[in-house]
């Protein structure tokens, strides 16, 4: 007795001071932890070793022990068996319905005797749909927690540190962003990772890694060929001394393969916190199926903010944040608020010209009309052999806010592609003060401050210069 109780001891001892780790990568996962029995989960698929070595699992019928997924199953079971147990009754009392009727029997007790049986089958109807719709929800619950209802356990305990390679998708993880732009000059962003398990093994890590990238990644070496140049030789001996040539580099390249893919031991998972690595200290992990949120880092910087719209393509004008990123961002899905205000859930983002922008909101008070000038024809005059046609377009630009407002306009006139096509701009023009400039590529930026409830139209005109006899599309 004496002796057991050591041993136990010892069991115990070791299994504390072993350390649990979690690697999610995006095509398996790697948890490997101590354990002082052979139960693994509610799973399926999984690879298990203990000390490098392959050892051989096998599922049972029946769950005991305090594990939560056990409890579950359990509280499940007893469901079907509450179900099964009404539907047998009704088949009993179907049963008791078709023996053979008395001959002679009291017509007050006969009616008795069905309205009990009517009441008793009502009952038991009810009971069926009603235990159907509580079977059928935790069912649901349970599939996505776990891949199998049969408990796992391994043929033997492994006492030094049991590790498990989890198929994709069992342990899946995603990024997200959250801009606080309160301050209209600094933005606070934060980053959350959040992490779903599915395994049916609740994950306890005193380490977990997160990597954006596959375990198991193959990279077929390469080797330098040269670009050979030479002498003219008739189609026939060139074609020749080329498979000559190929037969010979296929049995270099064989030769190189055969000296390159001699067998070589695994290179170790190195733990530290990279661009797209991710490391969370003591993690737990149920395999509920619902996502746990946690904040990976954050982190400010400063901010600019201008109203912009493009109205060539769309007349919505829209306000967009550049700041420069202090890591680097792995996800362009931004929920945007400005301190318990929520101002988009669904925002967007992308790196542009050395800046990371985040497009917060659409402006709903500012209203922009793009129309062209002439509708029918344009005015066109002849002078030699060349023809000019002029042409624009008419922005009305109304600010329907109880606040000023400043922005920026992108439109475009046509950029010739051809020496025989000359663009022109002739005019922009506007009832109040702007400030425009031309920039490559027809492309035409204007600044402009509405006060509130003020409107303005603004008048692009351009010419275009070709040869009479030319065809022209734009």
């Amino acid at each position: 007795m004496q002796l057991s109780t050591t041993l136990s001891v010892l069991l115990l001892s070791s299994t504390m001071a072993y350390s649990s780790s979690l690697s999610v990568y995006q095509d398996q996962s790697l948890y490997t932890y101590a354990t002082s029995s052979s139960f693994i989960g509610f799973t399926k698929g999984v690879k298990v070793k203990c000390k490098g070595n392959t050892m051989g699992t096998h599922s049972i019928s029946s769950c005991l022990g305090n594990q939560r997924l056990c409890k579950e199953l359990n509280v499940l079971k007893k469901t079907e068996q509450k179900l099964n147990v009404s539907k047998s009754n009704v088949k009993v009392l179907e049963q008791i319905l078709s023996l053979p009727k008395p001959t002679s029997l009291d017509a007050d007790e006969l009616l008795k005797t069905a309205r009990s049986v009517g009441e008793e089958q009502a009952k038991l109807s009810e009971k069926i749909k009603i235990t159907t719709k509580e079977l059928l929800l935790k069912q649901r619950i349970f599939q996505k927690q776990a891949p199998s209802k049969d408990p796992l356990v391994s043929n033997k305990i492994c006492t030094n540190g049991i590790e498990l390679t989890l198929p994709r998708g069992y342990v899946s993880f995603s990024t997200s962003y959250e801009a606080d732009i309160k301050n209209k000059k600094e933005v606070q962003v934060t980053q959350f990772i959040s992490i779903v398990n599915r395994s049916g093994i609740d994950i306890k890590a005193d380490t977990a890694m997160f990597y954006y990238r596959s375990a198991n990644q193959y990279v077929r070496p390469i080797y330098f060929v040269p670009w050979v140049i030479g002498k003219y030789e008739p189609h026939k001996e060139r074609r020749m001394m080329k498979r000559a040539m190929t037969q010979t580099m296929n049995i270099n390249s064989t030769a190189m393969e055969d000296e390159v893919s001699m067998p070589v031991s695994p290179v170790p998972v190195a733990f530290y916190a990279d661009a797209r690595e991710y490391q969370i200290s003591d993690l737990i992990l149920p395999s509920t199926g619902i996502a746990v949120d946690v904040q990976v880092t954050s982190w400010k910087a400063p901010l600019t903010c201008d109203i912009k719209a493009y109205p060539y393509s769309n007349t919505n004008a829209f306000t967009v944040c550049s700041f420069d990123p202090k890591q680097q961002i792995d996800n362009n899905r931004w929920k945007i608020r400005s301190g318990k205000e929520t101002i988009n859930e669904n925002a967007v983002g992308e790196y542009r010209n050395g800046k990371y922008n985040v497009y917060t909101k659409i402006e709903e008070d500012i209203k922009i009309i793009r129309r062209p000038i002439v509708n029918k024809e344009r005015e066109t005059g002849i002078f030699g052999g060349t023809a000019r046609k002029k042409d624009g377009f008419l922005l009305t630009v109304t600010n329907k806010s109880d606040k000023n407002k400043t922005l920026t306009l992108v439109d475009r006139i046509p950029a010739s592609t051809s020496d025989e096509i000359e663009v022109k701009l002739l005019e922009v023009k506007a009832d109040n003060k702007i400030n425009y400039k031309m920039l490559k590529d027809g492309k035409i930026e204007i600044k402009l401050t509405l006060n509130a409830k003020q409107s303005t139209k603004i008048k692009v005109l351009f010419e275009i210069s070709y040869d009479k006899d030319l065809k022209i599309n734009y």
